[in-house]
């Protein structure tokens, strides 16, 4: 049976082999700080563009509504991840993720649903292997990184799936934690990543989860009722950081 987990979170959350329950994100530092805010103007412009680029989707993408008894969210999804925005929009379309769970929630980091067996699953039954019998191609684009909200598809990990390929219908929305600069630039001597001075004020400011970028793919982003992370990633949680008490999830698009 396929895993879906979050791996790689040893550094932040200690030995977290999440293993044979949920889809991996892996921790994936963020650009090298010094550099990025010493850069070219050529390097400032098309950074600047990037994050117009960014704003345009934000405000033209299609608009999703999460309802759960802590409250609504309203995400967006990006328009430049075709792939996901597409398969994420025929499912909810299909009523796929009513009555699902958020079946694994770790404060500090993530909420996490969209398993099709955690509905009417019983108390203390494993969940976060299950899906719609695909896999999505990774569609990674250096303009969305895991800040708090950001929503990003599940997958397994690199041992059986070096292509990064995401789950078909698992998700998590990040909560994540404020991370400082100095941190940020030890992450991206291990990674490679770069981050533009804006991504780095947006970790420093609101936090998320630097670790998993370029790891797992970012689609789209809570706009509205971000509180409602909060709310949900609080709750006591059993085993497998299922929450105790289920937390249902209801999916519907917002048409304009």
């Amino acid at each position: 049976m396929k895993k879906y987990f979050l791996a790689g979170l040893i550094i932040v959350f200690g030995l977290f082999i999440l293993g044979c329950n949920n889809q991996s994100t892996e921790k994936k530092p963020k650009a090298r700080t010094a550099k990025k805010e010493q850069t070219t103007t050529k390097q400032a412009k098309a950074d600047t563009k990037s994050d117009d680029a960014k704003k345009t989707v934000e405000q033209k993408g299609q608009k999703v509504k999460l309802s759960t008894r802590y409250g609504d969210m309203v995400l967006i999804l990006y328009d430049e991840t075709p792939k996901h925005r597409d398969n994420f929009i025929k499912l909810v379309n299909e009523g796929f993720y009513n009555g699902t769970l958020f079946h694994r929630v770790i404060k500090d980091f993530m909420i996490q649903g969209g398993d099709p067996d955690s509905k009417n699953a019983k108390p203390g039954q494993r969940l976060g292997t299950g899906g719609p019998g695909y896999t999505i191609e990774a569609e990674f684009h250096p303009g969305f990184y895991h800040k708090k909200g950001a929503l990003a598809a599940a997958r397994q990990g690199d041992q059986v799936n070096p292509e990064k390929r995401s789950s078909g219908s698992q998700f998590y929305i990040v909560q994540g934690k404020k991370t400082s600069a100095a941190e940020l630039n030890n992450l991206a001597q291990r990674t490679g990543a770069i981050y533009t001075p804006e991504q780095i004020n947006v970790y420093q400011e609101i936090g998320g989860t630097p670790f998993l970028d370029t790891q797992y793919t970012v689609f789209g982003e809570v706009i509205d009722g971000m509180e409602v992370i909060d709310k949900i990633a609080s709750v006591n949680t059993g085993a497998s950081n299922r929450p105790a008490e289920d937390v249902k999830i209801t999916l519907t698009l917002i048409d304009e």
